[in-house]
């Protein structure tokens, strides 16, 4: 039996219709300057709110009206408890994480079904089954789940003979829409090993006015993800703990009281944990973190970190050569516009390094080369490499389409460490990306027959000299196969299908996945830091821009588009 569609519609009241903020490429309205790729806005209001138990509702009614008052977490799920017995609703732990399914994919079998078997007994049982999508566990981490899943329900009659629910899983059941209604995407931040670059670790937590003190307890006591933390650390040291069970905000500064143990902290860890915090709750409307021990206030400055200069026009190779796309001209880079320009072969794809001063060129050879201060060296002429990306600290990166472990990471005089074990399920690449801050690393390869999006960290020595790959995390299969890959702001990334039927899919890493139609005959694209700057390239040499409710042509004649490292 399917009730959600019909329970929705008797016990769910619409107060708003305000959507969370989408990490992926707008598809409608005006253009605004907006957040960066990845940001969200602070908190906005529920848009729906859950009703009582009916009174005299059956057994899958109450456990369907239970499910449904998932979308209002206000008081710790107060109106969810409602469908439980008293000593239930007492243990019963909404926050133990989150199943989320497909929309009306929900059905009820009973125990009892029948009127006079209804009005013979005091127990029943509840089947509920689901197409899962995905799972939210505990600290917020969000993982693809999917398959057929069944929950268990046990329900007993109360003093007033109403149906209450007296044994079920912890956690919450939301389909796909509403949990992006009622879970807002957050990003605590964390070190690399530089202490220069932040790293961002994405999770998801319901809206209210709880959601700053659940980041700062994430941030200050909780750990990193297990794919990022052989590369990531938190500048909070074990022994400072959250002393208290709220985080006040007041004109958006958050007070943060710790432990004694943070008295005899030095002043440049309190700098970075300022920062990393201040980081980490700037989606809140934080924009200031104020310790406390004890009443007093600590004397915390902010921490320094690298800039992310990268330039925000496009880069392009025309037939009057390469450089930046400024006013409808394209305005040379010193030091590689004329080697480029001098290279006999055609040019395949160009990644252009933080500060201009590098770039990786690829020939329609395939081979890859390294253009610096007007010096010109080969890298890399295995067969079959898909396009290079540099990373901070000026690496190049290459790797074989049908040999995924052979990952190199050249320098720009022709020294190449070796990456053992890249990607070891992976049987061919298509695409890597590394990112800005030169911690991760995203491909695109094909595990057990099937093309995925995957993630890994760069595992570096004290010279950030790259030694290797930390575990693979795979964040999507993806159903339709895709050749280009890029960084979207600093936690989602953008993969394009090409041709007649093209698609940009918006990934977060660690979260869903949306998809826009792209433009007809798209051919490659480049990310950027905000969705104002992405542009693809058909092959015709026109390239798109996004704009308002569709993509709008924004130059021709375009040879090669190019990409900026960390994008």
């Amino acid at each position: 039996m399917k009730l959600s569609s019909l329970l929705r519609g008797g016990v769910v009241v619409a107060l708003a219709a305000v959507l969370t903020a989408c990490a992926g490429l707008p598809t409608s309205g005006p253009v605004q300057a907006g957040l960066p790729v990845g940001d969200v806005e602070a908190d906005s209001p529920f848009t729906e709110r859950a009703s009582s138990p009916i009174a005299g509702a059956g057994p899958e009614v109450i456990v369907a009206g239970f499910l449904e008052a998932s979308i209002t977490p206000t008081d710790n799920w107060s109106i969810a408890k409602e469908f439980l017995t008293p000593e239930f609703a007492e243990t019963w732990r909404p926050g133990a994480g989150v199943t989320i399914d497909v929309a009306g994919s929900r059905s009820y079998a009973s125990s009892v079904s029948t009127p006079e078997e209804l009005e013979s007994v005091d127990a029943a049982d509840v089947t509920v089954d689901l197409d899962q999508r995905a799972s939210v566990d505990a600290d917020g981490r969000y993982s693809e789940a999917t398959g057929d899943t069944e929950l268990d329900f046990r329900l007993a009659r109360d003093d007033d003979g109403e149906w209450r629910i007296a044994s079920a899983p912890d956690g919450i059941v939301l389909d796909e829409g509403s949990f992006q209604q009622v879970y807002s995407r957050y990003s605590l931040q964390y070190y690399d090993q530089s202490w220069r670059h932040l790293v961002p670790d994405v999770r998801w937590y319901p809206r209210g006015s709880n959601v700053a003190t659940s980041i700062t307890q994430a941030a200050i006591e909780g750990t990193p993800s297990d794919w990022l933390q052989p590369a990531v650390h938190s500048a909070f040291p074990a022994d400072v703990l959250l002393d208290g069970n709220s985080v006040p905000v007041t004109e958006q500064v958050a007070s943060v009281a710790l432990t004694d143990a943070a008295l005899s902290l030095d002043a440049a860890t309190l700098a970075r944990m300022r920062t990393q915090l201040e980081k980490s709750l700037t989606a809140t409307g934080v924009s200031e973190v104020r310790f406390t021990v004890n009443g007093s206030e600590l004397d915390a400055d902010e921490a320094g970190l690298a800039s992310d200069s990268a330039d925000v026009s496009t880069i392009v190779l025309t037939e009057d050569g390469f450089g930046s796309l400024v006013g409808g001209e394209v305005t040379p880079i010193a030091g590689i516009s004329e080697p480029l320009g001098q290279m006999e072969q055609p040019v395949s794809s160009i990644d252009l390094a933080q500060g201009e001063g590098l770039a990786a060129v690829q020939l329609s050879t395939g081979a890859v080369w390294a253009i610096t201060n007007s010096k010109v060296n080969e890298l890399d002429t295995r067969p079959g490499l898909v396009k290079p990306s540099i990373d901070p600290y000026g690496y190049i990166w290459s790797a074989p389409g049908s040999d995924p472990q052979d990952v190199h990471a050249w320098t720009e005089d022709v020294t190449s460490p070796v990456i053992v074990d890249a990607w070891p399920e992976a049987s061919t690449i298509s695409a890597l990306r590394v990112s800005t801050d030169g911690v991760r690393i995203a491909a695109l390869v094909t595990i057990g027959g099937r093309q995925s999006v995957v993630t890994a960290v760069i595992l570096r020595d004290d010279s950030n000299v790259p030694t290797g790959f930390g575990p693979t995390h795979e964040l999507v299969e993806l159903d339709v196969p895709a050749q280009e890959l890029v960084w979207l702001g600093a936690d989602s990334l953008g993969i394009l299908t090409e041709g007649d039927d093209a698609t940009l899919r918006t990934q977060v890493v660690g979260g869903p996945g949306s998809e826009q139609t792209a433009p007809n005959g798209s051919a490659s694209f480049a990310g950027a830091k905000s969705q104002a700057g992405v542009r693809i390239l058909g092959t015709d040499g026109t390239l798109f821009a996004p704009r308002a409710s569709a993509w709008q042509e924004f130059y021709d004649g375009v040879l090669v588009l190019g990409t900026r490292a960390g994008y």
